[in-house]
């Protein structure tokens, strides 16, 4: 059970611009936005943070999501799991090549600009931060200086969210928690302790 009651869409009228994209992106509203709302200061930071390193940069959007899942896979946060391979198939990510996301090092499916970002993207996520000089080296062959940018900041971005949902306990919603079940369970995933 959520350990703050999120509220509902309708008592966030000002923000439903922002919930329409949302779920033209993802396909639903994350329950973490209306328990945001509770601070609706707070929902305002991050729309546009958030709305910032999703939408607006120049990395393949199913990239973008694989490294949210690989870095909320090395948090431990199976909400956001659900959220991000849920999103990576929408975006175009194969089944296939979800389910190899952590097997990016050696599976045929990733090529090596892929491998970069998702090996900083596993390191980075650890508690204590593992990226090292040589991930940043790795990246450099393959993306320039503000893609790196890109990478570094979903994987922060995911850092917050990983760190929120689990806190709150945020309650999984249908869509991604199907999907889980559906394609993520033979990986070891389960609704986690609050979904």
């Amino acid at each position: 059970m959520a350990r703050i009651q999120p509220l509902a869409r309708e008592e966030l009228a000002e923000f439903e611009p922002f919930f329409e994209l949302v779920e033209d992106s993802m396909g639903f509203v994350p329950q973490s936005l209306f328990a945001m709302g509770r601070r609706p200061e707070l929902l305002r930071a991050f729309a546009g943070l958030s709305g910032t390193v999703l939408a607006s940069g120049t990395l393949d959007r199913a990239l973008v999501q694989l490294i949210a899942y690989v870095a909320s896979r090395a948090a431990g946060c199976s909400y956001c799991q659900a959220h991000t391979s849920h999103s990576a198939h929408r975006a175009g990510a194969s089944r296939e090549k979800i389910a190899a996301a952590f097997e990016y090092d050696t599976s045929p499916l990733f090529d090596d600009a892929e491998r970069a970002a998702l090996r900083l993207a596993n390191d980075a996520a650890l508690v204590p931060n593992a990226a090292t000089d040589a991930h940043f080296e790795a990246l450099r062959e393959h993306f320039d200086e503000a893609r790196i940018v890109e990478i570094v900041s979903v994987i922060s971005l995911f850092g917050y969210l990983n760190r929120w949902n689990d806190t709150v306990a945020t309650t999984l919603e249908d869509g991604p928690r199907r999907f889980g079940e559906e394609a993520l369970a033979a990986n070891g995933w389960s609704a986690g302790k609050h979904g």
